[in-house]
């Protein structure tokens, strides 16, 4: 159908498709969420996500979601200017909607509570000045920085926005860059295809001074040159992670599964899966998580709204408390908001 995704890849959501998802009732509607990964956009595709709209998205899902972390997508950057530079459109365009949320007018959610922006760690002696400048234009929101590492040799897989190369986190210009936001108090989210988490966790080892968070649950490839081949990927992921579990500087940011791991095919399937059957797709690789780092170190997140392609917002927050439905209520606490609130320094 129209306005479904290619897999790996971001499309505009069917509307009309959405509405075909069966109703639910939230689950345990009153334990607080901090969605920890969400954007505001207006998309090349013509798309449109600002404040009101994720309002009406929180409003219409039932569930308490009491803030969201935005994260870099290269929105709104400034058209003029140095290149180290431009991004700090989005940084105002992002606690610009903030402030609306703030507002009370669209949401009581607070929308951008944080921010996780787009600076070249790579800059050198001009890193920090960079840093400051967006820190300065955030209006005390920037909690960290997130450069693209996605790489696989595959250019199916790896997408028109990718790292340039292999091994990027590696290279010894990021490194020291990483240095230089971890002295300034600012977290690194990083992003990899699920081959790359021996590196990031050779990252992490090398700098166990810096925070990580490694986002999309470390992003299981299940398409292209990966398809028919899931037992092998769940298998290399799993030794990934496990990897990452032995750093204890890592957190792992739960979701944003929809276009990696390819398990539903959106462009086949008449109506979007229920949080159930979501649950059963995802749990293979959300559960792993949380037996390997526990809720202190595992976070919720929505990645709306690309997920939005695939699901309506309640049905993500629904699937994850079916997944947690075991935990105590300590655990739920942090998985769904104190690990967020912890890591991005969220009052």
């Amino acid at each position: 159908m129209q306005g479904h995704p290619v897999f790996g890849e971001t499309k505009k959501p069917d509307e009309e498709w959405l509405r075909r998802a069966t109703a639910e009732e939230a689950i345990e509607p009153d334990l607080p969420i901090v969605d920890a990964h969400m954007h505001f956009w207006h998309h090349h595709s013509g798309y449109r996500y600002f404040c009101e709209e994720f309002a009406r998205d929180v409003q219409a899902c039932g569930h308490r979601v009491d803030a969201s972390v935005f994260v870099e997508c290269r929105s709104m950057y400034r058209a003029h200017g140095e290149d180290r530079l431009k991004s700090l459109g989005e940084i105002e365009f992002a606690a610009g909607q903030g402030a609306m949320a703030d507002s009370g007018k669209y949401t009581s959610c607070r929308a951008a509570a944080a921010i996780v922006a787009n600076v070249d760690l790579r800059l050198g002696d001009q890193l920090r000045e960079t840093l400051e400048a967006h820190v300065n234009a955030s209006n005390g929101r920037m909690r960290g920085v997130r450069n693209r590492g996605k790489w696989d040799p595959d250019p199916a897989v790896r997408g028109k926005v990718c790292a340039e190369g292999p091994r990027p986190y590696l290279q010894p210009a990021f490194q020291a860059g990483l240095d230089v936001l971890a002295s300034m108090g600012l977290s690194f989210d990083a992003t990899g295809f699920h081959p790359q988490l021996g590196e990031i966790a050779e990252l992490a080892r090398a700098h166990p001074g810096a925070n990580i968070v490694v986002i999309h649950s470390g992003s299981p490839v299940g398409h292209s040159s990966y398809a028919g081949r899931m037992d092998e990927v769940h298998a290399k992921w799993l030794a990934g992670m496990r990897k990452l579990q032995q750093c204890p500087n890592v957190v792992i940011k739960l979701g944003g599964l929809l276009m990696s791991l390819g398990s539903f095919d959106f462009t086949a399937e008449q109506r979007p899966p229920t949080s159930q059957e979501l649950a059963r797709l995802w749990r293979p690789w959300i559960e792993p998580c949380l037996e390997l780092f526990g809720a202190g170190r595992c976070m919720v997140s929505s990645n709306f709204p690309v997920e939005k392609a695939g699901v309506p917002y309640g049905t993500i927050w629904n699937m994850f408390k079916r997944i947690a439905a075991g935990c105590s209520a300590e655990e739920k606490r942090m998985l769904f908001s104190g690990t967020a609130r912890r890591v991005y320094r969220l009052d």
